[in-house]
């Protein structure tokens, strides 16, 4: 009954209501539409009443029950009375009020087939336009205005992606085709052309490999049901304890690890935590402001921090006693506004459903295994000097061969097993996250975000300030570019080594990009393994993220500038 009450929700393009809804409770349509007499009374009608889509009968009907009522009134009132306890379950957003549930299968489906009509011919109208542009020579004669336009488009395409209904991975990856396509009529060289693609390929790649790996060793460890080492130790289900709970494991986590495979790890221990997905979602959107708070005060914990790091314009300590405070303010004030001002985090959550699985045989084990290869990755990179995604990958191996070994000759549990995880794993979320990176290189291999980086050093007067405008802009666009086209623009010579601009960038860089979801790697991921959309995020989050975000410029700047060096003292004896 509660299934066809529900049409809606099920796949049907309307609710069910009218006389139909009161078949899908059981009561026949005649007595929901008044059409049956009953004996010599009025004709009986009954009808919804509340939110709640009670059935009450009409006065004519409740008159004549207090007659002798017939055999065929005594059917029609129990059914009424059975309909009307079953509708008790039914909650205020499934009572129909929509014009479309006036209308029939037929009118219904002729709608959805004109709406799909409109939008292909409203693709293939963007494709033709496109095509017009690409072999224009206006292309070529203004490049930077061209992949401008392509990604514009592309971005706003991503940003209202509920309403167009288009997919976000396919206007990604279509993003990115184009603007390398705009790339490469413009440019005049096609051999200096296949050097940058393949070059940005490579770069994107690194990230690619790292996020597939990660996410299937922890993929892996959940199948193990290896979360509930920890899922069993949280015992209270308040909204605001485990909110702050999350964002502080988070934190310290990411300045350990790094913002992405911090935030897959708590994204994922979280759907063992919070089973309603709307409140799961707001929890994690401060998960990735945590991990990008958490990677900004470490050379470890953020991409921009290490490129930094590893360039000599940062220090190991000075990075981490002067940006640890920032970074922790840059994560409290959001908390202490979301706690304080947000209904999605207040009071008592629904109880997680108990677990029918146990944990898998050896789970503790590929738990165990499942962290250390995800800390591996710093420990092979200081030590070998190969990138991140080396270390993941040789994590990965090790996993797959550990889960080969403890499973073998099982053949029932080939679930347990690598393999199985890959199928698993978010691949979707994996490649739009290639598609917007691919789409952020085309504009730096044509100089636009050097241009961009040029334009703030002409017109703004304070490092402060620039510092402070290169977050805001990674918010929007890649920080990775932004801070290597930075580095290009000033030298040690004229900003030395652990210099307030290179901290400031280095904290700007790796927190701005909490301000919009996909700002940041940890934003992107969260994004496709939540299916949280761009405008959500903007309406709930970003307010609190930027006003975190500003908070640490103003603790970093008070640090300095108003010399407080008992609280410089007291960072630097923490972390000695």
């Amino acid at each position: 009954m509660r299934a066809a009450v529900r049409a809606r929700s099920a796949g049907s393009p309307r609710a069910v209501c009218g006389s139909r809804a009161a078949a899908a409770r059981g009561v026949p349509a005649r007595a929901a539409s008044g059409a049956s007499s009953v004996g010599a009374s009025p004709r009986p009608s009954a009808r919804l009443s509340g939110s709640r889509g009670r059935v009450l009968l009409a006065p004519p009907l409740r008159a004549s029950l207090k007659d002798e009522p017939s055999p065929a009134t005594t059917s029609v009132v129990d059914e009424l009375k059975a309909g009307d306890a079953e509708s008790e379950a039914v909650s205020p957003d499934e009572v129909c009020i929509d014009p479309s549930c006036e209308r029939s299968e037929e009118e219904q489906a002729e709608i959805d087939s004109k709406k799909a009509m409109f939008k292909a011919i409203g693709v293939g109208a963007a494709v033709s336009m496109l095509a017009g542009i690409v072999g224009h020579d206006f292309v070529a004669e203004h490049e930077a205005l061209a992949l401008t336009f392509v990604f514009t488009v592309g971005y706003a395409a991503i940003i209202f992606e509920e309403g167009v209904e288009f997919n976000k991975s396919g206007v990604a990856l279509l993003t990115a085709v184009g603007m390398w396509t705009v790339r490469a009529v413009a440019a005049p060289d096609a051999a200096v052309l296949d050097g940058q693609l393949a070059e940005a390929l490579a770069d994107v790649g690194e990230i690619i490999f790292f996020l597939l790996g990660a996410m299937t060793i922890v993929e892996t460890v959940d199948a193990h049901q290896g979360f509930k080492l920890v899922t069993d130790v949280i015992k209270t289900r308040n909204a605001r304890q485990i909110l702050w709970t999350v964002g502080g494991i988070t934190f310290f986590m990411s300045a350990v690890l790094d913002n992405l495979t911090s935030t897959i790890v708590m994204v994922s221990l979280l759907r063992k935590l919070v089973p309603d997905a709307e409140q799961r979602k707001f929890i994690g959107a401060v998960v990735v402001i945590a991990a990008n708070a958490g990677g900004a005060w470490t050379p470890i914990g953020d991409v921009t921090t290490t490129m930094l790091w590893i360039n000599g314009q940062i220090t190991t300590q000075a990075t981490m006693t002067d940006l640890v405070l920032p970074s922790m303010v840059s994560l409290l004030v959001p908390l202490a506004l979301i706690s304080t001002l947000s209904d999605e985090v207040n009071g008592e959550m629904a109880p997680m459903p108990e677990s029918k699985q146990a944990m898998a045989p050896k789970g503790t084990l590929v738990f165990g295994a499942g962290v250390a290869a995800l800390l591996f990755v710093p420990i092979f990179k200081t030590v070998t000097g190969l990138p991140p995604y080396m270390g993941m990958l040789a994590g990965l191996g090790g996993m797959w061969l550990l889960t080969d070994a403890i499973h073998f000759g099982e053949p029932n549990r080939e679930d347990l097993k690598v393999p199985s995880a890959l199928q698993k794993i978010d691949t979707q979320g994996i490649l739009f996250f290639l598609g917007i990176l691919m789409a952020i290189s085309s504009l730096d291999s044509a100089g636009v975000l050097k241009d961009v980086a040029v334009f703030l050093d002409n017109n703004i007067p304070s490092t402060e300030l620039i510092a402070t405008a290169i977050g805001l802009a990674s918010a929007v666009i890649d920080n990775v570019p932004l801070v290597a086209a930075t580095m290009g623009m000033y030298d040690v010579a004229d900003f030395p080594v652990d210099d307030k601009l290179w901290q400031l960038i280095a904290y700007c860089a790796g927190t701005g990009g909490s301000i919009l979801i996909i700002g940041s790697a940890a934003g992107v991921a969260f994004m496709g393994m939540e299916k949280a959309d761009f405008a959500w995020y903007t309406k709930k989050v970003s307010p609190w993220a930027l006003t975190g975000y500003l908070g640490g410029i103003g603790t970093y700047l008070a640090l300095h500038s108003f010399q407080l060096p008992v609280l410089a003292d007291v960072t630097t004896s923490l972390l000695q």
